[in-house]
């Protein structure tokens, strides 16, 4: 999962003597907010819809001040890395260079989404359940055990800290639709389950919905 599995030349980036209205046509076109400045294949910079609004949009983008640092990330990084830079810097695209520093493409932040949108931990069938902890007391290993002590499998762990606490919040996609034995036994071990989401639930809810909806139409 590195950054040269998602780049892509099919936003073409903009040069020094583009104007900002050529810019915000372009980002217009693409839903993007940021775009990247390119002479010869050298990255220059990341130009922002904010930068263009603090300059008159009929001057070329080279005359601008960014406000951005010079953002980019390698080819043979891990799209972890590429998510933090996007969030970090609340970014719509990223540059990605080679170990040259040469600039190969993009990667959207839509296009990032999608890619884990499609991982088998969304497209697996499974249910969530989300669990609450002091940090010290978080050992995947041992959730881990006792998902698989019930002929379960943890897809995904995801942790997220609770703010001004020493309190995380544990977040699990498992491959069973039926997890209250596994519910019993984390309780039964003083895990504090504070949600649960099934998604046999969520079906049926919408099945019976629609089931009532086409009873009704048919009256």
């Amino acid at each position: 999962m590195t950054a040269d599995q998602l780049v892509s030349d099919s936003i073409i980036p903009l040069r020094t003597s583009d104007s900002g209205d050529d810019a915000l046509g372009m980002m217009s076109d693409f839903f993007v907010r940021h775009l990247p400045i390119v002479n010869n294949k050298e990255l220059l910079g990341l130009l922002s819809e904010d930068d263009i609004l603090d300059h008159d949009a009929v001057e070329p983008v080279g005359s601008y001040s960014l406000s951005l640092p010079r953002p980019y990330v390698h080819a043979q990084d891990h799209l972890y890395e590429v998510m933090r830079m996007l969030v970090e810097l609340h970014l719509t695209v990223i540059p990605v260079v080679d170990e040259e520093n040469t600039y190969l493409g993009l990667i959207t932040l839509e296009d990032l989404l999608f890619y884990f949108g499609q991982s088998m931990p969304f497209i697996e069938p499974g249910s969530i359940l989300v669990l609450e902890m002091g940090k010290r007391d978080y050992m995947l290993s041992e959730i881990a055990r006792i998902v698989e002590s019930e002929n379960a499998t943890v897809l995904s762990a995801f942790v997220t800290s609770r703010p001004d606490t020493n309190l995380i919040e544990v977040t699990l996609k498992i491959n069973k639709q039926n997890i209250q034995t596994i519910i019993a036994t984390l309780d039964r071990y003083d895990y504090q389950i504070k949600a649960t989401f099934q998604e046999t639930t969520y079906v049926d809810t919408l099945r019976d919905r629609y089931d009532a909806l086409m009873s009704y139409l048919n009256v």
